[in-house]
């Protein structure tokens, strides 16, 4: 790995709270998964895939200790192996190459040698080994469609006006992104994460669904039967600490 390295189960419905996790070792998962991500970006890689890529990542690291194998090594055999999973296949030319201008801005590709070779049988071998220790269990539910879904329903509950003037759907996407750099997407049903986005994108703009007071059950209960407030709650918590990191992490 030293061609591309710097120099230096079920989702239940409450989770794991984010804060118990080592704040060391949510740094370092952070770090590395905003390397998946810029990466799959360059690559060309579409939301989906990259997505699948950064819970291969974490799931994996879910089973196995922090210290076992090379993260960025693992980083790598998880977009390529996401590529599969997702049907947008990479040569693992271009991710070594991609991953080496990332970590040697302005480098040439590396040269066919015998150190390019033996990082491409790496990560081969490590995307063997990922499959084994998450048991081929590598396709995944993401909250995507239902984001989609619920942004069509809140635009036709919302006035034109308030819609148009405050960028509820480009939010709402970015916080699912961002959601990645944690472990939320194993934590969490895909359906709360996305109700959860939502709901976090309509405080940031104080905008506020129609006749909410007057309704049976609050609007986010009616995209998802047993979501509760204390899960929105533990979700948007989590987002902070996500964005928390990002100001800390140059």
């Amino acid at each position: 790995m030293e061609a591309v390295r710097p120099d230096s189960g079920e989702r239940g419905t409450v989770a794991p709270r984010a804060e118990e996790r080592p704040a060391p070792e949510a740094r370092v998962h952070f770090r590395v998964t905003r390397f998946i991500m810029e990466a799959g970006v360059k690559l060309g890689m579409q939301s989906i895939p990259i997505a699948t890529a950064c819970t291969i990542y974490h799931k994996f690291f879910c089973e196995i200790n922090l210290d076992a194998y090379d993260l960025y090594l693992v980083a790598m055999s998880s977009i390529y192996l996401a590529g599969k999973v997702e049907e947008q296949h990479l040569r693992t030319r271009d991710i070594i190459n991609v991953s080496h201008r990332y970590f040697n801005p302005g480098s040439e590709p590396l040269e066919l040698d015998s150190r390019f070779w033996e990082l491409r049988d790496s990560i081969v071998q490590c995307e063997l080994l990922m499959l084994r220790v998450l048991r081929f269990q590598v396709s995944f539910q993401h909250p995507h469609k239902y984001l989609l879904h619920y942004l069509i329903s809140l635009k036709n509950w919302l006035n034109r006006y308030s819609w148009q003037r405050t960028p509820i759907s480009v939010t709402a996407w970015a916080l699912l992104q961002d959601s990645y750099h944690g472990g939320l997407c194993l934590r969490f049903q895909a359906q709360h994460l996305a109700v959860a986005v939502l709901y976090l994108a309509l405080q940031v703009y104080g905008v506020e669904v129609p006749a909410e007071g007057e309704a049976e059950k609050p609007w986010w209960q009616v995209f998802s039967d047993d979501l509760t407030k204390p899960i929105i709650d533990n979700i948007v918590s989590d987002l902070i600490q996500i964005y928390t990191m990002d100001t800390e992490i140059p």
